[in-house]
């Protein structure tokens, strides 16, 4: 999630846990250990592939942050005691403050490394990377609390109930297109080899479906506003890897993306990009692998990530179809719209 929400959702774990102790510095240490974990961003391991995978890898990983918070709570007692707080409360606000980030970061579609060093990404794929209604609640009981002092640990513990309860809404409207996605991948007679469903931006209305077919993978939107239970799919070629040799840089995004990944041929430029995040032909994550050599062969280079193009058109047409207006063809004309 951003940086705003991990903030925020930080403070107000942090206000609970505080409770009539809570205060601003309170508020505070809480948003910053709320975005602590996301300072792997600096790190630069090397290549854009290798900042890709690990990113949300040894800072959001439980096994890392617990024995942190411990070490935390340690030094926090041994140079700045804080009267009145005893050691356990203590470490416990630092470890919820930290391990709710990671934990938050699982619910949406990049992956989240929650055991590392032991392999595996973790994805619930049930709200998107900006969230309006998830972070509101808890900045608005965060205003309402610093103006009303002595509500302040009871305002964040309001705020953090109904972004929760959010976060259970957006599991079940995944269930219901989940449900709906495999009846309708039944009744055109596909063995589908693996489904992805993830929200599109800002809401949890309308939602992606992306199955893969062999040496294609269908895409469609359906929204839980819909009257007609069907999804209408577009078939797209997902495209082979032309080289002999796969490198370990494409078997790591691979791993990463489960196999959601699309081979193209962009002019001179093979390009290999993750099915996940965009949608249809605007795909968020897109890197270079080759270059097409003056003697018509594949120069494998360093693995580059590309710009995402912008979209461009009516974005009322997604806006309609969040809504559950099914006339709109399932591509929405994205594919044309944008510079992919």
């Amino acid at each position: 999630m951003d940086s705003i929400t991990q903030a925020a959702l930080g403070a107000t774990v942090a206000g609970v846990i505080a409770g009539k102790r809570c205060n601003a510095k309170v508020l505070l240490a809480g948003a910053l250990l709320g975005t602590l974990p996301d300072l792997d961003v600096f790190i630069d391991y090397g290549d854009d592939i290798s900042n890709t995978v690990k990113h949300r890898g040894f800072s959001h990983s439980l096994l890392i942050l617990l024995p942190f918070s411990l070490l935390l709570a340690g030094l926090f007692k041994r140079f700045k005691p804080l009267a009145g707080w005893s050691f356990s409360r203590l470490w416990f606000l630092i470890a919820a403050s930290l391990i709710t980030h990671p934990l938050l970061d699982t619910f949406t579609s990049y992956g989240t490394q929650l055991l590392w060093p032991i392999a595996g990404y973790y994805s619930l794929s049930s709200v998107f990377i900006i969230d309006p209604l998830y972070t509101l609640p808890l900045l608005i009981a965060i205003g309402v609390g610093l103006v009303k002092r002595p509500l302040l640990s009871r305002c964040c513990a309001i705020g953090l109930i109904l972004s929760s309860v959010y976060l259970g809404w957006t599991l079940f409207a995944k269930g219901l297109i989940e449900n709906r996605a495999e009846a309708s991948i039944a009744a055109v007679s596909i063995n589908a080899d693996a489904v992805f469903i993830t929200p599109t931006p800002l809401n949890t209305l309308l939602w992606r479906v992306v199955f893969l077919d062999g040496e294609r993978y269908w895409e469609g939107l359906a929204s839980v506003l819909d009257n007609q239970p069907n999804i209408e799919f577009i078939a797209q070629p997902k495209g082979q890897w032309p080289l002999a040799v796969e490198p370990s840089e494409l078997t790591a995004l691979q791993t990463f993306t489960h196999d959601f990944v699309r081979y193209d041929v962009q002019a001179d430029d093979l390009v290999v990009s993750d099915l996940r995040l965009g949608m249809f032909g605007n795909l968020a994550f897109k890197f270079k692998f080759a270059e097409l050599g003056d003697n018509g062969k594949w120069q494998p280079i360093l693995p580059t990530r590309l710009p995402q193009g912008t979209t461009r058109g009516d974005m009322s047409k997604l806006r309609d179809r969040a809504l559950g207006d099914q006339s709109i063809n399932a591509s929405l004309d994205l594919c044309a719209a944008a510079t992919c």
